[in-house]
């Protein structure tokens, strides 16, 4: 059994040891996801928070303890989305007047090449690369066939390499 679903068991017999391990060992990544899709930290905290809270109540619940890692990303990834219709439905005298600056670590060109792709596309390169999800689990992450997720894989690799080359880094193909 995989050290992740064993802490998954142990948390859901009720060990307070294994959730704190559980969150030690997964917070930055979803931390990390949280932060690439917000474009923030801000927003990252609080979508983390939000999420983490959402794993505690279905915890319990959870019948496949070793599909966890997908299970978390659906979790932060409906937060997100909430987040996102919460903001487009606020009418426009109501929206900030200013984006955050980011922090100075995310002014590398390939974090910038990030930011700029488009959501559909970025979601699935974060959570492939980043975060090492087979193409079925980003699948089921992001509820499209497998198929979908290899096309948008390919589009979001291509338009993240069209920004690099722009940018004047030419590597190799």
């Amino acid at each position: 059994m995989d050290p992740t679903a064993l802490l998954v068991v142990r948390c859901q017999l009720g060990e307070r040891d294994a959730l704190a391990e559980l969150v030690r060992t997964w917070h930055t990544q979803l931390w990390n996801y949280a932060r690439r899709m917000a474009g923030d930290a801000e927003t990252a905290d609080e979508l983390t928070q939000e999420t983490w809270v959402a794993v505690l109540r279905g915890l319990p619940k959870l019948r496949e303890p070793e599909r966890f890692a997908p299970w978390l990303f659906t979790i932060a990834r409906r937060s997100l989305m909430n987040r996102l219709r919460a903001q487009y439905a606020q009418p426009p005298d109501e929206a900030p007047e200013e984006v955050p600056e980011p922090d100075p670590l995310d002014r590398i060109e390939l974090l910038n090449g990030l930011k700029g792709l488009p959501l559909v596309e970025r979601e699935v390169l974060v959570l492939f690369h980043v975060h090492d999800l087979s193409l079925q689990e980003c699948a089921e992450v992001i509820r499209v066939p497998a198929g979908t997720v290899k096309s948008r894989l390919f589009r979001a690799r291509r338009m993240l390499r069209e920004h690099l080359v722009e940018r004047g880094f030419h590597g190799e193909r």
